[in-house]
């Protein structure tokens, strides 16, 4: 499947779709003929930020096909539509294989890196009329069973990788900021991802999930390796729902639907500087009068969590 959009059943973009009113799931972009008239679905698995010199389908390289496709759409909807951004995981999944004992000065280089190139396709999304992002930062990496398995940690999270991700995530928030302010009509919100995932691996019956450190499909010590792969005798759990992840690096379609909801409703602990449901309905053409703010207490981080304006599912 050239969309990448591994999971048991729906993911995040579907669920924001329906609760938008679009009366089917967003179809893949790169599908020939798919009806792309309500949205589309750029995502490709283990697509990257940086991409390497094999890697056809990073970040860049979707942007490109935005690109191409936009004659589907009128400027004022492209305006009004939202973007959602999720990537990075790959860049730093194998900058830690790859450099397994890069110094701190090494990192942070690299984080530049990532979140530089990250800027510089956004800033291309908005040259083509895009104003409204919705852009996750990186989950707690560390934690997801396909690290876990790699790095033989048992039942720990690889602190290394989750060390990455806060360093990136930190950078995130400010080049928005930057973005906003220097960009007419930009508007953003970031979504929590390395809490929301961090709270679930942490606190898993509050959440009412029996697995959170292995993955519902696949082989290996943690069931992260080769789900639905040829030649691989990966193995299925019995009850998808009952698992925080599908396979080694996507989460079930319980936790998409958790996370939609999340995104669509949830408080500033979550979703900041506004969620969803007041993205779509601001002004376009309007600059932000507020902008993200660094999180206090990070620790106490989410403990409201469901003040959200929508149901979410169990």
């Amino acid at each position: 499947d050239p969309t990448g959009k591994f999971s048991d059943g729906r993911i995040v973009p579907d669920f924001i779709a329906k609760f938008m009113g679009i009366p089917h799931d967003l179809p893949p972009a790169f599908e020939p003929g798919a009806n792309v008239s309500r949205g589309a679905s750029f995502a490709v698995d283990s697509a990257s930020i940086l991409g390497t010199a094999r890697d056809s389908l990073n970040l860049n390289n979707q942007v490109r096909r935005f690109n191409q496709m936009i004659s589907n759409w009128k400027e004022d909807y492209i305006t009004k539509s939202l973007f959602m951004i999720s990537i990075g995981m790959e860049d730093y999944y194998n900058f830690t294989k790859n450099n397994p004992t890069a110094d701190g000065s090494a990192q942070q280089a690299f984080v530049i890196s990532v979140i530089s190139r990250l800027r510089n396709n956004i800033e291309m999304l908005y040259s083509s009329g895009a104003s409204k992002f919705v852009v996750y930062t990186l989950p707690a990496l560390g934690c997801f069973p396909i690290v876990r398995q790699e790095f033989n940690t048992g039942n720990d999270c690889y602190e290394k990788l989750n060390d990455l991700a806060k360093q990136h995530n930190a950078r995130l928030g400010p080049m928005l900021n930057d973005l906003a302010r220097a960009r007419s009509g930009f508007q953003f919100t970031v979504f929590d991802f390395y809490n929301v995932i961090l709270r679930r691996t942490q606190r898993n019956m509050n959440f009412r999930y029996s697995f959170t450190n292995v993955s519902c499909c696949g082989i290996g010590s943690h069931n992260a390796f080769g789900c639905g792969r040829p030649n691989v005798h990966s193995k299925l759990c019995e009850y998808q729902r009952s698992y925080l992840f599908f396979d080694g690096r996507h989460n079930s379609e319980k936790a998409q639907e958790q996370f939609a909801h999340l995104l669509f409703g949830a408080n500033p602990n979550v979703i900041q500087p506004m969620n969803i449901r007041e993205l779509i309905t601001y002004p376009v053409n309007t600059n932000m009068s507020e902008f993200w703010k660094e999180p206090v207490g990070r620790n106490l981080l989410l403990v409201h969590e469901y003040d959200v304006n929508a149901s979410v599912s169990t």
